[in-house]
């Protein structure tokens, strides 16, 4: 799909990029254009594209300009820069809300986004597209002869009976930089405290510390690391090449499960467009939730059917977290557990 996807143009970020960094600027073109969306996205390109492929071919004459930033740069550019785009897509979904409640977000109002249910929009201006769960992902050598961790208790075992054959051999978040770590640490904290005691023995171990799924999922499959904590199981299942070489497992005793969400930013130039992609997002979601892209999409029951899954509710709750103060007491304690080495 990236060849495809780069086959149509590919634009290298100009050396008069913005203050927020870009990873990734693939321009998807329209043969008579009558619009370009600018979107900022956190989902990798190769992933998203099949949702964008689609919209272009019921709407011929829109192209799109898709960035792919970080969670962090995504917040950065939208709420300190003020930089222009149609359409913001994250799956930090705290930071989503966030920006609804500091009212940088436009409203929308559809037949597709009133039949969404209350836990799958906020306020009219947050619109879930996708559930994706939290996983643990393992080297299929690193754990031969031992038994797969399905708990945080159980890893927490197999490290600790393991040292020599899991140091400096694990991989999670820095929930300082990724605005998902932070999102998943949060609530694994605030739902069990088995979560603590699992970071502390992960720092004791020389814990890895990364900005993304894809990065941890790569490594564990080329065995450079044998654990990869709080990964999206959606990235991993979409890897069908490296499945013989690693183990997606989604713990038993609670898996956190994120809700995607797009919003439309105040400084959106094509707003009727952009509202139009949504409705695609929801409309492919809903009426084709196994519709064979990478993300999974929603189903009418949402997740509440499973005692296991863990949804992270979109509402205000989300911005508890955010507060200054919280922020800086729960890095301060993830560090004191995760960080041992610095």
């Amino acid at each position: 799909m990236r060849q495809l996807v780069l086959s149509l143009a590919l634009s290298l970020v100009a050396s008069a990029a913005p203050g927020f960094e870009i990873e990734e600027l693939v321009q998807f073109p329209a043969e008579n254009e009558t619009a370009e969306l600018r979107v900022i996205s956190t989902a990798d390109t190769e992933l998203f594209a099949p949702f964008i492929l689609e919209f272009q071919q019921a709407n011929p004459g829109i192209s799109v300009a898709y960035h792919v930033v970080s969670t962090t740069e995504l917040m950065i550019a939208l709420a300190e820069e003020g930089e222009s785009f149609d359409l913001a897509i994250s799956s930090a979904m705290d930071l989503q809300v966030k920006l609804a409640n500091d009212g940088l977000a436009r409203p929308y109002q559809s037949v597709q986004t009133a039949a969404l249910p209350p836990w799958a929009r906020w306020h009219g201006q947050v619109f879930a597209f996708t559930q994706e769960p939290a996983t643990m992902v393992l080297s299929r050598a690193a754990f031969e002869g031992l038994p797969l961790p399905r708990t945080r208790q159980e890893l927490i075992t197999v490290l600790r009976d393991n040292p020599d054959r899991f140091a400096g051999r694990i991989g999670t978040y820095d929930v300082r930089v990724s605005g998902l770590g932070y999102l998943f640490a949060t609530q694994d904290g605030r739902t069990s405290e088995t979560f603590w005691r699992l970071a502390e023995v992960m720092g004791s171990l020389q814990t890895r510390l990364y900005c993304c799924s894809g990065a941890m999922i790569e490594d564990v499959a080329s065995g450079e690391i044998a654990v990869a904590y709080n990964v999206l199981g959606s990235y991993a299942q979409a890897r069908a090449d490296l499945h013989d070489a690693i183990h997606i497992i989604a713990p038993q005793d609670f898996t956190t499960v994120m809700l995607r969400t797009v919003l439309i930013p105040e400084t959106a130039t094509l707003p009727d467009q952009a509202g139009a992609f949504i409705d695609h997002l929801i409309q492919t979601s809903w009426l084709r939730p196994d519709n064979g892209f990478a993300f999974p999409g929603i189903t009418g029951e949402g997740l509440s059917g499973n005692a296991g899954l863990r949804p992270i509710a979109l509402g205000p709750g989300l911005l508890v977290y955010l507060d200054r103060l919280k922020r800086q007491q729960f890095l301060r304690e993830w560090e004191a557990a995760m960080v041992q080495a610095e």
